[in-house]
């Protein structure tokens, strides 16, 4: 009976400590469960895996945006009356130091170029493919490995049969970018290659000569989507419908050096200014304003596809063109009432020489230090870095022209964009232009599916957030 008191006693205590156990891993989870996030039942909000910081694009300015007066505040030379003084703010934003460079604009007809090339070759190693014959299988679509597939990619290829755009010439397959293509008609590694260059990507033979085959300026076209989100944001409905795709041919007009000047010898620059690495630092031309939205887009992919294949992928803020009010807010470099970028009435320094690339007297083009255009990065630039704002070549705004701009837009980032009006505003007068199209104020205008000698264009980011120092 002892012994049983014991064994009941010592049991009892057995039974209380697990009892205690039980009882303290009960209230560890309570209390994990409740106070992982370390917030102690206060709102602070949704936090994210990283901190975000603002990072400079390269070649880009920080504008750190404000309130200035816009418009003419000196005499109105032309009478246009078009652009009354107000005072008007902008958001802080990135801008291209300097115009977008024959180099810069090359980088995307090429990726454009190869893009088609590639595309081209694997299609039809495709469709021969079908029929039993095996051809070009350098040039075929990536394979993908099932095994490393996601769920989500596995879904889209049994449902859609590919993992992006089911409406693209590839379906959204991937191209093979690491076969190298060969241009050399005479190094062709097989008459099905040859098939596809000659009937595909080179110029006709009709319109050959001297025995040169050269890429199809005509082919290199570039597509893309885009959503009309202020459209849609005004007006209900599916947000396929306000979804467009635009088709927009990349090369640049290098015949505007010979059909904007009757009667006057242009050739050289026609044949070279774009093809020869003589004028790589040079500004483009003979872009219209559909293609340098086009490369706005473009420039845009291209970093996001990079940022996708880092292990935490962002997105950017697209690259665009500036509004009106954005250019002429840049160009000031901060100064309040300059006629010019560099703030005096004069285009030249103290020293006589000329501050800027224009039309400085009457038919003496050069005196200023070129016959047509110069490096994008010549003269001092202005007080926000900014190079050639006056002078070299004008360039292209997101700004539909009208008269009436400055009496009806708002004075908070203001952008009178009217869909029907295919006239854009240009800034910044070029090499061609007297001083009066120089100066920040001067409003003038193209249509945008042109192209001139003397129109370029530079890209603007917008800076998210409101504190410039990125803190």
């Amino acid at each position: 009976m002892f012994f049983k008191f014991i064994s009941n006693t010592f049991a009892l205590k057995d039974k209380k400590k697990n009892m205690k156990k039980i009882s303290l891993y009960i209230l560890l989870v309570l209390v994990i469960y409740s106070c992982g996030s370390s917030d102690q039942g206060e709102l602070v909000g949704v936090r994210s895996s990283g901190k975000w910081h603002s990072q400079k694009p390269l070649g880009m300015a920080l504008i750190p945006g404000g309130s200035f007066t816009m418009g003419k505040q000196s005499e109105d030379v032309a009478g246009a009356l078009n652009s009354p003084t107000r005072t008007v703010t902008v958001r802080p934003y990135y801008m291209d130091e300097t115009e977008i460079t024959n180099s810069e604009y090359k980088e995307f007809v090429f990726w454009v170029r190869d893009s088609v090339v590639r595309t081209e070759l694997a299609l039809f190693s495709e469709l021969m493919s079908s029929e039993g014959n095996i051809v070009l299988e350098d040039y075929q679509f990536m394979d993908i490995d099932s095994s490393k597939m996601s769920p989500y990619q596995k879904y889209m290829m049994k449902t859609y049969g590919s993992l992006g755009d089911i409406n693209s010439p590839t379906q959204g397959k991937m191209l093979n970018w690491k076969e190298k293509i060969v241009w050399n008609v005479n190094e062709f590694p097989s008459e099905e290659y040859a098939e596809v260059m000659i009937d595909s990507i080179l110029m006709p033979i009709e319109d050959s000569f001297e025995g040169r085959r050269m890429v199809n300026p005509a082919k290199l076209k570039f597509k893309y989507s885009w959503l009309d989100q202020e459209l849609a944001a005004r007006n209900q409905g599916n947000r396929r419908d306000y979804i467009k795709t635009e088709v927009v041919s990349v090369y640049p007009d290098t015949t505007v050096w010979i059909k904007d000047y009757n009667y006057s010898y242009n050739d050289p620059m026609h044949q070279d200014y774009f093809y020869h690495q003589a004028y790589n630092d040079y500004p483009v031309v003979g872009v219209s304003w559909m293609q340098a939205k086009a490369f706005c887009l473009w420039r845009t992919k291209k970093k996001n596809d990079y940022l996708s294949t880092k292990k935490n992928p962002t997105q950017i803020p697209q690259f665009r063109l500036a509004t009106e009010a954005e250019w002429e807010y840049a160009a000031r470099g901060g100064l309040e009432n300059a006629t010019y970028p560099w703030g005096g009435p004069y285009t030249t320094n103290d020293r006589g020489c000329f501050l800027a690339n224009f039309k400085p007297a009457r038919g003496n083009y050069a005196v200023d230090g070129a016959l047509y255009t110069m490096e994008a990065k010549s003269f001092f630039p202005n007080d926000f870095g900014l190079y050639n704002m006056a002078g070299n070549v004008s360039e292209w705004t997101n700004t539909a022209y009208s008269e009436a701009s400055y009496y009806i837009g708002s004075t908070m980032n203001p952008n009178v964009e009217i869909d029907k009006n295919k006239r854009k505003v240009i800034r910044g007068g070029s090499w061609k232009d007297v001083a009066y199209f120089l100066e920040v104020s001067t409003r003038d205008y193209e249509y945008a599916d042109s192209a001139r000698s003397y129109i370029g264009f530079r890209t603007v980011q917008d800076f998210l957030g409101t504190n410039i120092n990125g803190k």
